[in-house]
């Protein structure tokens, strides 16, 4: 067997992102869980496979499936554009398992002040995490950024879940259960935002066609950051809407009357049979590098790209996830 061909793409995605069964083929490997059981040592040698054959050589004996397997781990576990390894909760791979447990309890914690403000507390503190693990650019964030935008965000999705726990007393007990997303659908248009401000300031890098970095845009970090909310509120729908359907009903049966205990893992289980294929089909709703037209870009930045490279009409950028 001769050594593997170097023209293969791999800075892109294996499957076709022009369409949404791609991305979503795309995203079910990038949110893999079972990533997250690799070893430091596994994630290296994936790195260094991916960073030989971007250099144009292919480790001995390499196939193309363990060439796009490699990519993919390297892809799960370091940061496209800085290429620092993700804290380990910080990781797409680590969305279901995390957010099965903390969603679960939030639904399943609804009725008391305490337990309210706790579970949104550690939804947030995961939320911030990943939101920093999972931005957009090479763009430093500085620590009182990040606190602003953490403090903001549990405070919002705090107010939130109680403002409307209180408003929603007198109502059926089913509509109480959807308090909890609401309160992450706020904190969702906070935290994003406001992790990723930096961006807002400064900009993303946008690209051309073949990668070639053309300057920095706000205009396209306000159009990826949009994305990344609606894709997140659209995650939290069928994990946070559908159990708590389920679970009224069960509820009032005597099978779960005499097994209270029941109710908590039940209610974990339901929201990770959501989240399973919520998380990579929702991520999948926009490309992963995204795309503006030149005009619709900052005057500045317009200028000098038409004056730079006139060829141009379209510029492309990581939209963060």
């Amino acid at each position: 067997m001769g050594d593997l061909s170097l023209d293969i793409n791999i800075q892109e995605p294996r499957w076709d992102q022009s369409t949404f069964m791609g991305r979503a083929r795309h995203f079910f490997t990038v949110t893999d869980p079972r990533n997250l059981l690799l070893s430091g040592a596994q994630l290296e040698a994936s790195r260094n496979i991916v960073q030989n054959y971007r250099a144009g050589v292919a480790t001995p004996g390499l196939t193309e499936d363990q060439l796009w397997r490699a990519k993919y781990v390297y892809d799960s576990a370091f940061h496209p554009d800085t290429g620092e390894k993700l804290i380990l909760i910080g990781r797409m791979s680590a969305q279901v398992p995390m957010n099965m447990t903390i969603t679960g309890c939030m639904l399943t914690f609804y009725r008391k002040t305490p337990t309210v403000v706790f579970w949104q507390w550690v939804n947030q503190s995961f939320n911030a995490i990943v939101n920093y693990s999972n931005r957009s650019g090479d763009a430093p964030i500085t620590v009182r950024q990040l606190g602003t935008a953490y403090v903001s965000a549990t405070t919002g999705a705090v107010a939130t879940a109680l403002g409307l726990k209180s408003l929603t007393k007198h109502l059926p007990p089913l509509v109480g259960r959807f308090v909890p997303f609401a309160a992450v659908a706020a904190a969702n248009c906070i935290n994003i935002p406001l992790m990723r401000q930096r961006e807002l300031q400064v900009g993303i890098p946008v690209t051309d066609e073949a990668g070639q970095r053309l300057g920095h845009s706000v205009t396209a970090a306000k159009q990826g950051i949009f994305q990344v909310v609606i894709s997140r509120i659209c995650m939290a729908i069928p994990a946070m809407a559908i159990p708590p359907v389920i679970m009224n009903t069960l509820e009032k049966k005597d099978f779960l009357k005499r097994r209270p205990w029941l109710g908590a893992p039940l209610q974990v289980g339901l929201v990770g049979f959501c989240l399973v294929f919520a998380t990579p089909l929702c991520c999948a709703l926009f490309p992963q590098r995204s795309s503006i037209h030149v005009t619709r870009l900052e005057p500045e930045l317009r200028a000098q790209i038409q004056e730079q490279n006139p060829s141009v009409e379209v510029v492309y950028y990581n939209k963060g996830l």
